[in-house]
């Protein structure tokens, strides 16, 4: 029987300091098997490193990255490298990639950070966890000129059917969240419905990302669950067909996270 796999949610994030038990308990309850927890900064990487491994009463696999919306220093990529390598619990590389709207850093700088995160994850064969907002273009053109053996992920994907097929050519997958809870989303809910079910898992983005109906609220990954029923309904497949194949879409990327 599959699983429901939250493949993006920041569960290190002070957001759930207070009752984090309580959050995985009812992601458990909604039947979330696994979550991917990647990083967004150095100073969290302890952090998530605490948490690899952690099987009951759901199981964590972690991600180490530096996210473009923030600060960093000069010598974290070389020790995202050492860090990489000491570490051989980290899944993926990641929450890594580029920010036209809300990058800390000008566009050339980031593509240079990103540059060098993409060449790590083709040196360890591990996949990346992608952030990529008003940037498309310069993304792929990035992924055009590095292979990256393992693939990856473009997580909280909110563009067109042309974006998502030039992604999932590079072997990079499309993360779904909330946004297509939301009619508006007519673009990104067209997308999804129509691209090759192989190309897709779930994700929340937890804390944030609140679906539709949900403002406001914390989000969690629960509701990976509501997600998967509002992908099902856009595609018009059996929920049960659908969450198989994401769950072996999700073990397929992730090959070393238990569930």
């Amino acid at each position: 029987m599959s699983v429901l796999i939250d493949s993006h949610c920041h569960l290190d994030l002070p957001a759930f300091c207070g009752d984090r038990d309580a959050v995985l308990q009812r992601a458990h309850k909604a039947g979330v098997g696994a979550i991917m927890v990647p990083a967004v900064d150095r100073a969290h990487w302890s952090g998530l490193l605490q948490l690899a491994g952690q099987r009951e009463p759901v199981s964590i696999g972690v991600a180490l990255g530096l996210h473009p919306c923030f600060e960093h220093q000069p010598d974290d990529l070389d020790a995202l490298a050492q860090a990489v390598e000491a570490h051989p619990q980290v899944m993926a590389l990641g929450e890594c990639g580029l920010d036209g709207v809300g990058g800390v850093l000008p566009m050339a700088e980031q593509i240079a950070l990103c540059q060098g995160q993409l060449a790590l994850a083709h040196q360890h064969r591990l996949p990346v966890i992608l952030h990529v907002r008003k940037a498309h273009n310069e993304m792929l053109s990035l992924l055009s000129r590095q292979p990256l053996p393992a693939g990856g992920v473009v997580h909280g994907f909110s563009g067109s059917l042309v974006q998502a097929q030039q992604y999932w050519r590079h072997g990079i997958h499309l993360g779904v969240g909330g946004v297509i809870t939301y009619p508006r989303a007519n673009k990104t809910r067209q997308a999804l419905a129509a691209i090759d079910a192989e190309a897709l898992v779930l994700e929340t983005d937890s804390p944030d990302m609140p679906l539709c109906g949900h403002q406001g609220e914390r989000n969690e990954p629960a509701r990976v669950a509501d997600v998967l029923a509002q992908l099902a309904q856009l595609r018009q497949q059996p929920i049960d067909t659908l969450k198989a194949q994401l769950t072996a879409n999700t073990q397929r990327l992730f090959p070393r996270l238990v569930i």
